[in-house]
């Protein structure tokens, strides 16, 4: 039975660039010691913790996050797609596609594709290059891999599918061959450091040596692969032990199909580094190449690559698809030397690292399948009429980082049966699920993979308790703090150098241990993953109820004078880190009121369900806990009046109540937000939230820079700075700014909510800074912190203007 093919449909409201246009004045990092690496960033592919590759606008794979926390950009011009085409009777044409020739003069043979000739778009997790004005033939390459929402299997495989259509709009039959050729990197991504000294950048935050093993191909292989009606090249590489696997180690590969309407043809081995004769040649000659296997290991020094042609005839007003799979099976992730961990989807395909070629397999015959599940997940969102197409096209794309954060996610175990999930704060500060970030930034996997979000708050639970007392210097101000104070909510799970999950707390340019949003901030993260998600995972309260009682008590420590509310202390102490607060704040005040709410509710569930595992019981259970929520009640009596009575000025909540500063600071009522989220009683009455917030986005939006950038942290009620050289209140932060969108949106300012939102957006995806959205972007058009895990916070706007009904 036949079937008709056509061209894919392309959404609509996919962000899209003509392939190889660059950026006249594409925003620039604020501080030389910033990762800046320029606009060329495209869609990622490959599943979350499994490593991910980025291709950009003019057709180069550029961004290579394979190596677990690490960041590499550099174009490999030996991995590209090539298409052959000459019409019956007529002339034949080859190019590579990629608008940019190597800067080095190697493959000088190859003729690069020409720019502005087609358009590329992408929506996350689809993006697709659509050619045109070059070739008789319509050609749609579309790329993807099987990221699904409420998936928790093939979202985590390493494989990315590209399909190519081609459609013969012509009178005459067209032959066409599409070649992808592929250098040999299998062990070049693992630190060449064992043990890379800590240093502290000029912003006063610890880095770390990272030297990956680039072009070390010594001892790589390649092999051709045929299968029945599968086709392909494995990249190998031979190991001194193999029955033991490193980091880096492992295969890579990629494949296609034939039939006997399909012509295959392969050269398993050539030189990355010469002029690519032996491929082009015979490639622009007839879109073949020799056939010829040679498994001969790389000598020291030396570079191979693998190349596999399709070549097929289209006849006249047809349409063909000819699908191609880039696998690679690197399955251990290593942090400090010897402290491994296997990423999630070893749990579906081994983990000997010899298991490409079943991924090659896998995605071969359930590839369609996934494209239709991504269709179906996607499709309610972008067949509403009520949202602009800016927005839906932000909301998926701001997915990326899913995959693109450094993001790891290990193999299941007993205790994380999802196993344990992690994203980077960002690529400057190489630290995982930093709490504070994610109070606003975590909404995109709360509501669609909820499992995940709640391993990263239950993995916050099990290190409350813990301490470190290992001295260290702060960067801000050069004081001595300890690492972890037992009972402190750690700011972040680790980094990649050390032992995520285990060794907490890595920040150390502020000593968070003194933070005043931190405890708050879980506390209401717990809350509202139960209460969003269905409010029936009892079980997911009782693992975190002791930590949250041990750390609300820690931070009631720094209620100095009994008040009820505690104390900021004149450092820059909460998530505006550059930021000093004195005394009470409306920020940290605002969130612990919440966060009290938030915990009496959780005390009363648990009071009414008792724990299945008993271990989790509290002694006298449960008299204790009616005793602790009491405790939370003679804390909130005070708590409540005194917040309005120290900062209300009559139009806003003031920064603070020792400072004596005017200034208008654009979250101040996050714990208001919080708290109408979860259905608690309001912090503020609704009058005072409106006013303030109308001041908000009056002072902080439309009066600064006329509009045009976002809502800057914080100004004068005038838009002015009271600080000309203040750092974090004249920056717009993006999450911080669709956080305040979903305040907007909740209050019933739907105009200001999108316009707000709208602005923040077209500076992102206008300015060269797509799929590297950053913290924060200034008036000058420079940005901070690229890669940055709060700007997924749009998600929240999604889930408020849903009323969160839209999740798994």
């Amino acid at each position: 039975m036949q079937y008709q093919i056509s061209l894919p449909e392309i959404p609509p409201c996919a962000w899209k660039r003509p392939i190889g246009l660059g950026w006249d004045k594409p925003y620039t990092v604020r501080y030389a010691s910033n990762l800046d690496d320029g606009p060329w960033h495209g869609m990622p592919l490959g599943g979350f913790g499994a490593g991910c590759i980025g291709r950009s606008s003019r057709g180069d794979f550029n961004l290579w996050h394979l190596d677990g926390g690490e960041h590499v950009f550099r174009s490999l011009p030996a991995c590209q797609f090539s298409v052959f085409e000459q019409p019956e009777n007529g002339e034949a044409q080859a190019y590579a596609m990629c608008t940019e020739p190597p800067e080095d003069g190697t493959l000088s043979r190859w003729l690069w594709y020409p720019k502005e000739k087609g358009t590329y778009h992408a929506l996350y997790p689809r993006s697709w290059y659509e050619y045109k004005g070059i070739f008789q033939s319509e050609l749609v390459c579309e790329q993807f891999s099987p990221i699904c929402a409420s998936n928790y299997q093939e979202t985590s495989y390493p494989v990315a599918i590209f399909e190519w259509t081609a459609h013969n709009p012509t009178d005459k039959p067209i032959t066409l061959s599409i070649m992808l050729t592929w250098q040999n990197t299998v062990g070049w991504f693992s630190n060449a450091i064992k043990s890379p000294t800590i240093q502290v950048r000029d912003d006063g935050s610890p880095e770390y040596e990272y030297q990956p093993r680039w072009g070390d191909s010594t001892g790589n292989f390649n092999q051709w692969i045929v299968d029945n009606f599968r086709v392909g090249c494995l990249l190998n590489r031979i190991r001194l032990h193999e029955d033991e696997i490193g980091e880096g180690e492992g295969q890579i590969c990629f494949a296609s199909i034939t039939n006997p309407t399909i012509e295959a043809s392969y050269l398993s081995r050539w030189n990355p580094d010469g002029d690519g004769s032996e491929v082009w040649d015979c490639f622009a000659a007839n879109g073949s190449l020799p056939d010829t296997e040679d498994e001969t290991p790389a000598e020291p020094g030396e570079q191979i690559a693998a190349a596999m042609a399709i070549r097929f005839t289209v006849r006249p007003g047809k349409t063909r698809k000819i699908p191609f799979i880039l696998a690679w099976d690197l399955p251990i992730t290593e942090f400090a030397e010897g402290v491994k961990y296997y990423r999630r989807y070893t749990d579906f395909f081994g983990r000997t690292g010899t298991n490409a070629w079943a991924i090659i397999r896998t995605a071969l015959k359930h590839g369609d399948m996934w494209k239709e599940r991504i269709e179906e997940w996607q499709s309610p969102i972008l067949k509403r009429e009520d949202l602009p197409d800016w927005f839906k096209m932000a909301l998926f794309n701001e997915l990326y980082l899913l995959a693109d954060g450094g993001t790891l996610w290990t193999a299941a175990t007993e205790d994380d049966p999802v196993g344990q999930f992690g994203v980077l704060e960002c690529m400057d500060y190489r630290w995982y699920e930093s709490l504070d970030v994610r109070l606003y930034g975590s909404f995109g996997l709360m509501m669609l993979w909820s499992r995940l979000d709640k391993a990263v708050l239950e993995a916050f639970a099990r290190a409350i308790p813990t301490g470190d007392d290992t001295p260290r210097i702060i960067g801000y101000n050069k004081a001595p703090a300890i690492r972890k104070a037992k009972g402190a909510t750690p700011h972040d799970l680790g980094a990649p150098n050390e032992h995520p999950w285990e060794k907490t707390n890595y920040t150390s340019y502020q000593d968070c241990n003194l933070w005043k949003d931190l405890g708050s901030d879980f506390v209401l993260q717990v809350y509202r993953d139960f209460v969003l998600t269905g409010a029936k995972d009892v079980a997911f309260l009782w693992e975190c109820w002791q930590s949250i009682v041990e750390t609300l008590a820690y931070l009631k420590k720094f209620d100095r004078d009994g008040d009820g509310i505690p104390e900021n202390s004149g450092a820059p102490d909460q998530t505006f880190d550059d930021w000093r607060l004195r005394g009470i704040s409306a920020y940290c005040g605002g969130l612990w009121i919440a966060a009290l709410e938030a915990a009496i509710a959780i005390g009363k569930i648990l009071i009414e369900n008792p724990p299945s595992n008993r271990d989790l019981e509290p002694e006298n259970y449960p008299q204790s806990l009616q005793i602790t929520i009491q405790t939370y009640q003679n804390w909130l009596q005070g708590a409540r009046s005194l917040y309005h009575e120290k900062l209300w000025n009559g139009e806003y909540y003031r920064l603070d109540s020792e400072s004596g500063s005017d200034i208008v600071m654009a979250d101040q009522l996050c714990g208001q937000f919080y708290a109408r989220l979860l259905g608690l009683p309001d912090v503020v009455e609704r009058q005072y939230a409106e006013s303030a917030l109308k001041k908000v986005y009056e002072a902080c939006f439309l009066k600064f820079q006329d509009g045009k950038f976002g809502a800057a942290n914080g100004v004068k009620p005038d838009g002015s700075p009271e600080d000309p050289k203040a750092t974090h209140p004249l920056e717009v932060w993006t999450g911080i700014n669709f956080g305040l969108a979903a305040f907007l949106l909740q209050m019933g300012m739907r105009d200001e909510a999108f316009k707000l939102t709208e602005t923040v957006v077209r500076q992102v995806y206008e300015n060269g800074l797509q799929f590297r959205t950053p913290e924060a972007i200034t008036a000058a058009g420079t940005f901070r912190a690229s890669h940055y895990l709060r700007a997924m916070a749009i998600w929240g706007i999604y889930g408020v203007l849903t009323e969160f009904k839209e999740i798994e």
